[in-house]
């Protein structure tokens, strides 16, 4: 696609695109902000470089696009900012390498994340993404019928399966307030992208269980849909520069960041956008199991 208002140069060739000579920090005209956001559906993550944001200037930009979800379900937000994530990688901070799409252990996960790099280490720490909706495609009919026909149990508490012998004392502490508040959701596996039509595999990270299978079968039919979710092919990588800003469509992406920087410093703080119910093909919607969304899903009243 294309925009009489600013620059967009592709960065990969099935997900993301740089989009040039756009100043965030100003007050875009509707017509500006209707071009941005064309380009998010159509492209899944855009990114804009050297931005001179602020905390406050990334909630206002944020703002343009829909209202605003507090910074996290469980994890306390930047102090004097309810709406803002702050993800410090040298204070106790997991660290989010592994693929996942934010948030789908609530019933109404994030429309989109929007990202802004406040310290980058010179070496390592970039973002991958992936896109959902050209993994679906890429399925064989017959895996796209399977499908099409399964839900999945999200949560965001751990799975204990896994060993915790080795975690450090500061992941425990932070897994502790990670997981104050449990969270379940039943969602599609197949979404239906509400702007787009696109059909995109919804899973990552936080899938439990599907429903009606055992954890056995569950684990091996995610793997395989997961495959074809991160193949090189579908995924962008960008390396971050301080001020950069990253704003995604997080019902047709996932994402991963990469812990190849070490000891150095790297912070970057997150606003997201209140999503809608996902879908599926027959029309019906995601339904929560445990925990309440609605104080997340209430947009702050901000001064």
């Amino acid at each position: 696609m294309s925009s009489k208002y600013f620059d967009i140069q592709p960065v990969a060739g099935r997900i993301g695109a740089e989009i040039v000579e756009v100043d965030l920090s100003t007050a875009l005209p509707s017509e500006v902000i209707g071009e941005i956001r064309k380009a998010l559906v159509h492209h899944k993550v855009i990114f804009f470089r050297g931005q001179q944001l602020d905390a406050e200037g990334q909630v206002r930009f944020a703002r343009r696009f829909g209202e605003i979800t507090t910074a996290h379900p469980t994890v306390p937000s930047l102090p004097e900012h309810p709406v803002i994530l702050d993800l410090d990688y040298g204070r106790n901070v997991s660290r989010a390498n592994h693929w996942h799409t934010d948030v789908t252990f609530v019933d109404r996960p994030p429309l989109g994340s929007i990202l802004r790099a406040v310290v980058i280490p010179p070496i390592g720490g970039d973002t991958v993404w992936a896109n959902s909706a050209t993994a679906y495609e890429d399925l064989p009919s017959h895996l796209r019928s399977l499908a099409d026909q399964l839900w999945a149990v999200h949560s965001n508490a751990y799975d204990y399966a896994t060993s915790a012998v080795d975690l450090s004392e500061e992941f425990k502490a932070y897994r502790a307030i990670f997981e104050s508040t449990i969270y379940e959701t039943l969602h599609p596996v197949v979404r239906v992208h509400p702007e787009s039509n696109e059909r995109g595999l919804f899973i990552g990270g936080f899938v439990r269980q599907l429903r009606g299978l055992s954890q056995t079968e569950s684990h091996d039919i995610i793997r395989l849909l997961q495959s074809y979710v991160t193949r090189p092919e579908n995924t962008v990588r960008w390396r971050w520069q301080p001020g950069d800003v990253a704003f995604w469509d997080n019902r047709a992406t996932q994402h991963y960041a990469i812990d190849d920087y070490g000891n150095q410093p790297r912070r970057v703080q997150r606003v997201t956008l209140i999503g809608d119910l996902p879908v599926n093909i027959d029309g019906r919607h995601s339904e929560a199991i445990k925990g309440d969304s609605s104080q997340y899903n209430q947009s702050p009243v901000l001064v």
